[in-house]
């Protein structure tokens, strides 16, 4: 629904003055409750955001593609997929740090108060690694919600290991790859 044709059906509603102020309330209150909760989709597909919302750690605080971009601090990006993941495509200067591979060791070089941004395929395997990270105290870690998978159906680039752009994938599995809305998707 428009939010602005929601916004000017409850501001006419709300301004006959034949309606109580309680029922004026009522209106406004669902309003806000509306586009609060619209507002928390940080993904363009409901069926995406419900598989996200039961599998993504709630241990790390996440950041939407659109925060990502927005932002005026550019954080280090940690891709903690497989290697030959990352070498299919990966989001322009990412650091691979992987998942079975990982070592906090390897991150050391970073301030522990530096933004850290860590990504997967949805953010499963990214959020585990962001609790790694802020047990190992770093403080300001977010997992990219919806990770690389949503990131290129927002229609953003992604580089392959030359980082050249490319509109290759990779799908992790099959049954995973059904996510991928935009791009060439790869399972090798």
């Amino acid at each position: 629904m428009d939010f602005k044709l929601l916004l000017r059906c409850c501001s006419y509603i709300c301004n006959k003055n034949t309606m109580s102020l309680s029922k004026k309330k009522w209106i406004l209150l669902m309003f806000g409750i509306f586009s609060f909760l619209n507002s928390k989709c940080q993904v363009e597909s409901k069926a995406f955001d419900t598989l996200l919302q039961t599998m993504v750690s709630k241990e790390v605080t996440t950041i939407s593609c659109a925060e990502l971009k927005k932002s005026s601090t550019k954080p280090t990006l940690l891709d903690t997929r497989a290697k030959r993941e990352f070498e299919v495509s990966h989001i322009q200067n990412a650091r691979w740090v992987g998942y079975d591979e990982f070592k906090i060791e390897s991150v050391k070089d970073i301030p522990k108060d530096a933004p850290i941004v860590v990504y997967c395929s949805i953010g499963v395997r990214s959020g585990k690694i962001g609790e790694k990270l802020q047990k190992a105290g770093y403080t300001n870690v977010k997992n990219l919600y919806g990770s690389i998978f949503e990131w290129v159906n927002q229609g953003n680039a992604v580089y392959d290991i030359n980082e050249k752009p490319t509109k290759r994938i990779h799908g992790y599995s099959r049954t995973w790859g059904i996510w991928v809305k935009k791009g060439e998707k790869v399972y090798e």
